[in-house]
Parts: structure tokens; sequence; C-alpha cells
């Protein structure tokens, strides 16, 4: 259905085109020319006619439509005596259409039959001379010219077209592995501590076992429900949608994560400065990511270690820290040496999309410190949780 309606499209456009050209090209030779008797009159007009009718063929028969057009505009030639026009309309469209659409031979074969066929019976003579010919290649080569011009523009447009398509593809697969590693490696790394806590409870204090059984349930339901909303993306269009997406994390779903941390045995501190406003959605993924990834570090690489998250609302921007204070022995210098990683890689991308900036190096006295500046004015109503103004710790 689709391909028949673009079908009439173009068939449309192309007897416009054909209508136009003739009406064109009737009023230029009863404006231009004198016939020498009605016959002829009528010969020549219905050779433009012809000619113009000839034109919704040009795509797929270039040639064949060029050579009818200059053989039919012999007939107005002979048919008037005095000056007529060498380059009609008919044969512009014609000779710009080999030259878009066919090899160059066949476009310098076409040039060379262009020069003289137009002057062709002119003036009662049967071959062409003066400066007729001279005007004839000057107005082929502009034709020609502008021909390739529009081809050479049309590849650079289809290359930048798939150029910028390849680099979607790319920065969508970045953010997919940025999403996917972040998922991963928290929810899978609280999972392992709260398993582990459950394993090491289960015999002398059962109710925190089953806490951490608890906890451990719902990091597996929510890394579900999260992986499942990045395989909705890659499903786009393939399969109706049931029901709404869950919305995305955002800052103030920060309470949530520092409690996770607190129950995975990291004792996390939580402040935030400035007066709460709602945050712009991607702005609030950012925040949410960043100190999810840096807890999960600090949980991974800083056994026992104390963190700090601070966010910090300004009139232009949110600031937002996590620190820890590196205590564990081995692991939190293994955590200090290696500053550099998938998660830090993905911060770094997640800060530059939004023009912030991000520091994450080791602490001179031990520990680690993840930093972001985002600029960020007001979000949409309802997009963040927002409280009281002032400064809040939990």
């Amino acid at each position: 259905m689709a391909k028949d309606t673009a079908r009439l499209v173009w068939t449309r456009n192309d007897a416009l085109l054909a209508i136009g050209v003739a009406a064109g090209e009737l009023v230029g030779f009863s404006v231009g020319g004198r016939p020498a008797g009605p016959l002829l009159a009528v010969s020549a007009a219905l050779a433009l006619v012809a000619s113009a009718l000839a034109l919704p063929a040009r795509r797929r028969h270039p040639a064949a439509v060029l050579a009818a057009v200059l053989t039919l505009g012999v007939v107005p030639n002979l048919a008037t005596p005095g000056v007529s026009p060498h380059f009609g309309l008919a044969l512009v469209v014609a000779l710009y259409s080999v030259a878009r659409f066919s090899r160059p031979a066949v476009v310098a074969a076409a040039f060379l039959a262009t020069v003289p066929m137009p002057s062709v019976g002119q003036g009662g003579t049967l071959l062409p001379s003066g400066w007729g010919v001279v005007a004839n290649a000057a107005a082929a080569a502009l034709v020609i010219a502008g021909g390739v011009a529009t081809n050479r523009w049309q590849r650079e447009v289809e290359a930048n077209r798939v150029l910028l398509a390849d680099r979607a593809v790319a920065d969508e697969r970045r953010r997919i592995a940025r999403e996917l590693h972040d998922i991963v490696a928290h929810h899978i790394t609280t999972m392992q501590l709260m398993a582990g806590g459950a394993r090491a409870n289960l015999a002398h204090d059962p109710e925190t076992a089953r806490e951490a059984l608890v906890t451990l349930e719902g990091s597996g339901r929510l890394a579900l429900r999260e992986m499942r909303q990045l395989l909705d993306v890659l499903r786009a269009g393939e399969e109706p949608e049931q029901g709404l997406p869950a919305p995305q994390p955002g800052a103030a779903d920060l309470d949530r994560i520092v409690a996770e941390a607190r129950q995975a045995g990291t004792d996390t501190g939580f402040t935030v400065d400035g007066p709460v406003r709602p945050l712009p959605p991607t702005v609030g993924l950012t925040v949410f990511r960043i100190v999810q990834e840096a807890l999960t570090n600090t949980r991974k690489h800083a056994v026992q270690a104390r963190a700090e998250v601070r966010l910090t609302y300004r009139p232009d921007e949110v600031t937002v820290e996590v620190r820890d204070d590196g205590a564990g022995g081995p692991q939190a210098e293994q955590h200090s040496a290696t500053p550099c990683g998938y998660g830090l890689i993905g911060m770094r991308e997640r800060v530059a999309l939004h023009g912030g900036s991000l520091e994450a190096a080791p602490l001179r006295d031990g520990g680690f410190r993840v930093a972001a500046r985002l600029p960020a004015g007001s979000g949409p109503a309802g997009d963040e949780r927002g409280g009281e103004g002032g400064e809040r710790e939990l």
C-alpha cells in the first residue's frame, strides 16, 4: 500500500512538471517564433508538447528521453524561419536528468549531442553554425555542472546521515553499557553482601538473616525491573507496550541507595545542602548513578569503610560528593590504587553529556573521593521529590 501511494505521488509530480514545461515551451514558441504556415505551427506545437510528455520517464531512461527531446526539438526549428529559442525547458530538464542518473561516458556523449542539435534546421539551414553552437555548449555545460553538483551534494548528505546514524547507535550502546554496568555492579554487589550476611547470621540471629534475605529479594526485584526497562528500549517497536514504564530513579531516591549501603554493612552518611528543588530527569538520573557507583566501589574495594554522601543544590547547578575513609586494609589499598575502571568511565561520560565536571581520585589520608558538578536549572514539577530548604542529615 505504501509503495502504491509513493508511486502515485511521484506520478503526480511528474505530471505537474510535464504540464509546466509544455506550457512554458508553448509560450516561448508563440512569443519568439513566427511559423511559416498554420500546419507548421500546429506541428511545432505538437512536437513541443510531445517532448514535455516524455519527461516523466527521465529517471528510468534519461538518455532515451534526451534523444527524444533533441529529435522533437528540430521540428520547431524547421517550422520557424526566424529566430527560435535554442535551449528549451524540456531540453534543460532532460539533460539535467542525464547528468543526475547516467554514467560519465553517457553524460559526455549527451553533451556532444546537445551542442549542435538545438540549432539543427534553425533559420532554414540544416547544419548549425555561428554563435548558436557556442551558446548551446555554454548552456549544456552549465546544466551538466548543476546535475553533477547536485549528485555530489546528495552523496555528502547521505554520508552525513549514515555518520550521524552510526554515531547515534554508538551513543546508545554506550548509554546502555553504562546503565547495565551500574545496575549489575550495584545490585549484584548488594545481593552478594546480603547473602553472605544472611548465611553468617542464619544460625545465631535468624531475624537479622531474615532482614538480609528480604533486602536481597528487593534488590533482585529492582535489578530485574531496571534491566527490563533497558531491554524494552532495545525491543522498541517490536512488541506492544504493556502499560506505562516505571520512572527512572533520581536524586530523590538517594535515601534508598544510602539505606541499602548501610544494610550491606557500609556505614554511610547522607547530607543535603541548599534548598531542595526538582531536577531535570536526566540530571537526577546522573546524580543517582554517580552515588550508586561510588558506594558500590566502596563496598567492593574498601571493606568496613565509612562513606559520606553530600548533595548540594546551588542556584544554577547541583554538586554531589561521595568519599570514604578507605578502612579495610589490602582492599582499601587496591581501591586507592585503581582510580580508573568502567564505572568511573561511565561516570565521566554521564557528566560530560551535561557539560559538567567530575573528580575521582584517592585522598592523601586514605580513602577515595568522587565529586561531580552538574549544571541544572529547575526541572518540571513532579520530576523529583522536593522538600524544605536548608540542610538535612540522615
